[in-house]
């Protein structure tokens, strides 16, 4: 269970606060669903819960235990908007182990058949693979650090229908092992999903349905 309690987030460049009093809670088998406007503070909101950021006050709790920045950090994968525009291997197998003393091409093989991409070769280069494809592998390079917590900015922003629609049912199988957090401005995608579904709005969040 992923608790925050009145989280404050005011940056230092900011005239006043992108996040106000920040409270939510999340049992395991459900994935968080935060919907918002641009400009609302989704993204500072996952940098937060995933250690990049860190707040002016509040806390934040897995499974009934205070957890600190440093341990959010390991504990969580972020894949941020648009994350194909940041691969900087020249093959699959250099960007999963990217980050990583050693990682055995048994696990890799294992990752990618977990996102769909077993057919795929470790050798092929990913700017050549397709636009879900390389959703697919962004989403990898995250699970291969087997997070305790996957945080998803607008994962799926740019892609076309047919695709999006798979990389939603692999967002929904993953979510049945681990706790998912799902930033989105279509909120509309997940209604037919068991969710916590909250709502940003001028830095504060509120709760909609289950």
């Amino acid at each position: 269970m992923l608790q925050l309690k009145e989280i404050y987030y005011q940056p230092a460049t900011s005239e006043k606060p992108i996040l106000k009093n920040i409270s939510l809670k999340s049992a395991n088998e459900h994935p968080i669903i935060i919907s918002g406007p641009s400009g609302s503070g989704k993204t500072s909101l996952i940098e937060i819960i995933s250690g990049l950021a860190t707040p002016n006050k509040g806390r934040i709790y897995w499974q009934n235990q205070l957890i600190k920045q440093s341990k959010r950090i390991s504990m969580c994968g972020v894949v941020f908007q648009f994350p194909e525009r940041h691969f900087i291997g020249l093959t699959i197998s250099q960007e999963l182990k990217i980050g990583h003393r050693r990682i055995s091409g048994e696990l890799q093989t294992e990752i990618l058949k977990k996102v769909g991409l077993g057919n795929v070769p470790l050798t092929s280069q990913p700017e050549k693979l397709s636009g879900g494809q390389q959703r697919r592998l962004a989403i990898a390079v995250q699970l291969i650090r087997n997070p305790e917590i996957l945080l998803l900015d607008e994962p799926t922003a740019g892609l076309d229908w047919s695709v999006r629609d798979e990389i939603l049912q692999l967002i929904k199988i993953l979510s049945k092992e681990q706790q998912i957090i799902i930033i989105t401005h279509e909120p509309e995608l997940f209604d037919s999903w068991k969710v916590s579904n909250y709502k940003l709005l001028n830095g504060v969040l509120s709760k909609s349905i289950y």
